[in-house]
């Protein structure tokens, strides 16, 4: 189920065949959302509050459901195979479980432009529900792509031709202001509280880490995922 005035909007501009039937709230109206579901031909209903609440149970509905098909990501070898020429930059998510998390480093992707997020099977969340509804319709503009092994991943990665950095509060870590970013470019971003693996960190190509100059706490994941798609934006547009 795909619920939220912004996430079924995106959906039935990108992809309405995915969508099986939409459900409104009786007092729904908003005519953009509305002239694109009978321009699709899209099966719709009407309900009640308490009605609509049955079919997805959550506060945040704003009045529209919609039952799609299940996320697809797509194969990594594909998504390999396209990057060069879209000049992707690669996100690798080191067991990201927050689905909130997810579902803001997957808006912020769409909102640069030009990154792809690959996420592994296990120890991780899955783009569901709640991811989507975070996304506000961002999985419809990124590729995402779930892979077995993170690691083989990378190493398939680097095969191609790109450059991994990882963000490691270290020693040896560069400021992400001092850097000169090499392209094609994957980023590993770590978990809420445990960072990279150990067993991930050895394919880096480089560390690097934001500065803080204030309290000594750290950056949600994604909150640092959004400076650094910032600043590699901005590298990328300078070359």
């Amino acid at each position: 189920m795909l619920y939220g005035k912004n996430s079924v909007f995106e959906r039935l501009k990108t992809n309405p065949r995915s969508i099986k039937k939409i459900f409104l709230h009786d007092n729904f109206n908003v005519s953009h959302i509305e002239k694109l579901i009978k321009e699709n031909s899209i099966p719709s209903e009407r309900l009640p509050h308490q009605r609509l609440e049955r079919i997805k149970h959550t506060k945040d509905l704003q009045g529209i459901v919609a039952s799609v098909d299940r996320f697809q990501y797509m194969s990594f070898s594909d998504l390999l195979d396209s990057s060069k020429d879209k000049q992707l930059t690669l996100l690798f998510l080191d067991r990201i479980n927050d689905p909130h998390n997810l579902g803001v480093i997957i808006r912020t992707a769409a909102c640069f432009g030009r990154f792809a997020v690959i996420i592994p099977k296990f120890e991780a969340c899955e783009v569901n529900e709640t991811v989507q509804h975070v996304a506000s319709g961002g999985e419809n503009y990124v590729p995402i792509s779930m892979v077995t092994n993170l690691s083989d991943a990378i190493i398939d990665a680097k095969a191609y031709g790109y450059w991994i950095l990882g963000t490691v509060m270290a020693d040896d870590s560069k400021d992400i202001n001092k850097v000169n970013f090499p392209f094609p470019l994957g980023i590993v971003l770590g978990s809420e509280g445990k960072g990279i693996r150990h067993g991930l960190q050895k394919y880096l190509d480089m560390k690097v880490r934001i500065p803080m100059n204030g309290a000594k706490l750290s950056f949600n994941v994604n909150i640092a995922c959004a400076i650094l798609c910032h600043e590699i934006s901005k590298q990328r547009q300078a070359l």
